[in-house]
């Protein structure tokens, strides 16, 4: 079986964040390989750089020094506009706050996304209910974030990541505010994204049960791989 082609390449990667008159090292030369339709796990403690680089994966922040490939584009090369319009194609976003608007239905949530392009009304529709019924939400469409478990906003906000089809989903603990019946619920279907529908799937995650759903762990200490 051939080996798929890296959909990431992360070369000799630094991250510096200046604090007052301190630098504060967040990412040192790291370098990785991310395979299309991989499920990789990055742990670390806290201040280990695991969110930082996550960030730089997914275009919301830019290296220092070193560069960020992601389907054969050097992201970090990019304006912001380009850097925006990149985002919007290609990253889907999980994060552990589900950032729903509370006035808005599922399916307004969902359909959010789509408002930045020229798709018609019923192709909107078309994705937003393809993307509800893939996280088992096709009889929630209708209801407001306060009708929903934690469990169902976050399988919401699957949803939203997943309405674009992008290549890529980048999860930032997103089980870190729910119970384990319903962390195992959106963990499956991050595996199922991967496994199925060849989605690339990085996970940001504490903790060794919610990493165990992944193909690939890997740990970052002090802004360094340890392995």
């Amino acid at each position: 079986m051939p080996v798929a082609a890296p959909i990431v390449q992360v070369r000799e990667l630094t991250k510096v964040f200046r604090q007052g008159e301190i630098n504060v090292t967040a990412l040192h030369r790291i370098n990785l390989e991310i395979a299309a339709g991989e499920f990789l796990t990055l742990m670390g403690p806290s201040g280990s750089g695991k969110s930082t680089l996550l960030h730089i994966i997914a275009g919301i922040d830019r290296p220092t020094s070193g560069d960020c490939i992601v389907q054969e584009r050097n992201i970090g090369a990019l304006n912001e506009s380009e850097l925006a319009d990149w985002r919007n194609q290609n990253v889907g976003f999980v994060f552990q706050t589900f950032n729903l608007i509370p006035v808005l239905s599922a399916f307004e949530n969902v359909e959010l996304p789509l408002l930045l392009t020229q798709l018609s009304a019923r192709d909107r529709r078309r994705q937003v209910t393809t993307a509800l019924e893939l996280v088992g939400l096709s009889d929630r469409m209708k209801h407001l974030p306060r009708q929903l478990s934690g469990g169902q906003e976050q399988r919401v906000a699957i949803a939203r990541a997943l309405v674009t089809d992008p290549q890529l989903i980048v999860a930032d603990e997103p089980t870190g505010n729910l119970d384990s019946h319903s962390a195992a619920d959106v963990l499956d279907i991050l595996r199922r994204l991967s496994r199925d529908a060849r989605k690339t799937v990085i996970m940001v995650t504490h903790d060794p049960k919610a990493a165990a759903y992944g193909t690939r762990s890997i740990h970052l200490e002090k802004g360094e791989l340890t392995n």
